[in-house]
């Protein structure tokens, strides 16, 4: 890697983590120099703007973490009550990437950039997009090879667990607590289980 690529990789990373625990608007490009010891110059070199950085933020880091952890399991899943269930849990109790304080840095960068700003929404829809079809083409599989019972709807059940693990990762940042996802997460259980 060069040193621009370097350096660039460097900007996205210290400011993903001051927008992780600060949130988007409330980070100015000061703090972002600050914190990577970088000059304007070479933070104007890479970006033309803040949110030209924060759509590479998106790009370059949100979204390969997302295909790891969020998608990675369900493409080769012949089970999807048994691979959905263990992610969530994964997400919500291992992941090193988020933590219960901070939340989701995607339904974060959601709740807060998609009202006002047309570029974070598509980048943002495309991001949970690509998760809802992974979602779907598990469930379609199972249905397929019998784990799955075949009137179930897949996008119906894409859309519950999506929107579960949203809300239940804002309940757990509001209470900066984990107590809340075993409780989820028992739930879940006993609805994928009815799926079979």
């Amino acid at each position: 890697m060069s040193k621009a690529e370097t350096t660039r990789l460097t900007i996205l990373r210290k400011a993903f983590e001051l927008i992780y625990t600060r949130g988007y608007q409330a980070t100015s490009i000061d703090d972002i120099i600050a914190t990577t010891k970088v000059t304007k110059g070479a933070f104007y070199y890479h970006f033309t703007t803040k949110d030209e950085m924060g759509l590479a933020i998106i790009s370059d880091l949100l979204k390969p973490a997302m295909t790891h952890s969020f998608i990675g399991g369900l493409e080769t899943s012949s089970d999807p009550v048994k691979s959905i269930y263990g992610l969530m849990k994964y997400l919500l109790l291992e992941d090193p990437f988020m933590d219960v304080q901070h939340g989701c840095p995607v339904g974060n960068l959601t709740q807060e950039m998609t009202p006002w700003n047309k570029a974070f929404s598509k980048a943002l829809t495309d991001l949970i997009h690509q998760w809802d079809l992974a979602l779907r083409a598990c469930i379609n599989r199972g249905r397929k090879n019998g784990t799955i019972r075949k009137d179930v709807k897949a996008a119906q059940v894409a859309y519950f667990v999506m929107s579960g693990y949203w809300g239940i990762r804002n309940f757990g940042k509001l209470n900066n607590s984990k107590d809340c996802y075993s409780v989820y997460l028992k739930e879940l259980r006993r609805y994928l289980e009815d799926l079979r």
